[in-house]
């Protein structure tokens, strides 16, 4: 069987924390005004449709 005893992550080269973490911050705020236009579509809906 192969040896596993070293985790890879920890000492991979070249990991871009900084990249992620705004990757991550425009994750959350595509998620959020995505999230905010779905609610106001769907009272517009509720709204004119009933």
């Amino acid at each position: 069987m192969a040896d596993h005893s070293e985790v890879a992550y920890t000492t991979a080269d070249g990991n871009d924390y900084p990249a992620h973490e705004q990757t991550y911050e425009a994750f959350l705020k595509l998620t959020k005004y995505t999230s905010l236009t779905l609610v106001c579509i769907l009272a517009l809906m509720a709204y004119f449709l009933t």
